[in-house]
C-alpha cells in the first residue's frame, strides 16, 4: 500500500490527538482512538498485552500514582501505517506506584513508543519507556 501526505498527516493527528486526551485525563477520548483489538508490546515484557481494557487498567495504574503526570511530545514523525514518538513525561508522585509510596516527589523520564495506525486507529503500540530513571527518582 501506498501511503499519500494525508495519510501520514492522518495518522499524525491521531496520535497527536491521543496524547492531548491523555494530557486532559480523558481516558474514554484515548480509547475511542484505538481499535478494539489494540495489542502492546511494552519493553520487558515477554509477551504483548491485548485489548482496550487492558490499557485502561494500565493507564489507571499510572495516573493514580502520578496524577497530573503529562506527556510532552519532543519529536513525532510517521513513516506507512507507523508513527514514531518521543516523549518527556513529566508529574508528581502522589500515589502508590509499582511499590513505590507516595514521595510528593516531581519526575521525569523519556519514553520511545512507536505506534502501528489501521483505519484511522491506533491498532498496536510499541513502549520503550525509561524506567530506570523513574524508579531512581522513586528512591
Amino acid at each position: 500500500m501506498s501511503y499519500t501526505h494525508e495519510n501520514l498527516h492522518a495518522n499524525l493527528s491521531v496520535v497527536r490527538t491521543g496524547f492531548e486526551r491523555f494530557n486532559a485525563n480523558d481516558i474514554d477520548g484515548c480509547l475511542a482512538l484505538s481499535a478494539p483489538d489494540l495489542v502492546m508490546h511494552l519493553a520487558g515484557l515477554p509477551e504483548p498485552i491485548r485489548g482496550r481494557d487492558a490499557w485502561r487498567e494500565g493507564v489507571g495504574v499510572i495516573k493514580r500514582a502520578f496524577p497530573d503526570l503529562r506527556a510532552e511530545i519532543e519529536d513525532i514523525f510517521a513513516a506507512g501505517d507507523r508513527v514514531a514518538v518521543r516523549l518527556r513525561f513529566c508529574g508528581t508522585h502522589a500515589g502508590d506506584y509499582l511499590g513505590f509510596p507516595a514521595t510528593g516527589r516531581s519526575v521525569e523520564y523519556v519514553s520511545h513508543e512507536f505506534y502501528r495506525v489501521a483505519d484511522g486507529l491506533i491498532a498496536e503500540e510499541w513502549i520503550c519507556s525509561d524506567t530506570a530513571t523513574l524508579f531512581r527518582q522513586l528512591g
